[in-house]
């Protein structure tokens, strides 16, 4: 069977690494909502600090995975997937990164509409923004982070379904291209 070297067809493992966090913080994060949303008066503040804490730090990774995009290359994506699933590909990419950094800045420019500060993790406070406080203002854009998680759910189940379909049906590296591991038998071909 033919070795090939398919390094160049997988992220770096620094991109991987940030992917993963990312991924894990976010899904993490809509469940520490769906919590604050269902719980007592009396505990949904403990969620809603714990949701606005790990907001910041998917904020953080994600600049931090801006940057590192910015800086290196991206693999290359096969030739044989169509040009509409290249264009699809990119622009799905493109809207998680504004999700990812637009949607903690939204929460955070809410909360300090209501006047509030940010306690993270209980080490330090983040202030508000220097916005005075408006409560209506505070509560559409609180709407708009809403809708924008909501369509950051429907993009990662697109996205999973879109890496599924390229590693099981067009047999492609797909799901690998993000993982260090694995796609041993791809097309025929030995990757490790």
């Amino acid at each position: 069977m033919q070795i090939l070297d398919r390094s160049k067809e997988r992220y770096s493992r620094v991109a991987m690494l940030l992917h993963w966090l990312i991924a894990i913080a976010v899904i993490t994060n809509w469940r520490l909502a769906e919590a604050a949303e269902h719980a007592t008066e009396a505990s949904a503040g403990w969620w809603w600090t714990q949701h606005k804490s790990l907001g910041i730090t998917i904020l953080v990774l994600s600049l931090i995975r801006l940057i590192w995009r910015l800086t290196h290359p991206l693999p290359a994506i096969e030739q044989r997937v169509p040009t509409w699933q290249r264009v699809l590909a990119r622009t799905t990419h493109a809207i998680f990164y504004v999700l990812l950094i637009g949607l903690p800045l939204g929460g955070w420019l809410a909360i300090s509409y209501f006047g509030s500060d940010i306690d993270y993790w209980g080490l330090f406070t983040i202030p508000g923004l220097p916005v005075g406080q408006d409560m209506a203002a505070g509560e559409r854009i609180g709407g708009l982070h809403a809708l924008g998680a909501e369509i950051m759910l429907y993009l990662i189940v697109l996205h999973t379904l879109g890496a599924l379909k390229h590693t099981f049906f067009d047999k492609t590296l797909g799901i690998f291209r993000m993982l260090p591991f694995g796609g041993h038998r791809v097309r025929g071909t030995r990757l490790d």
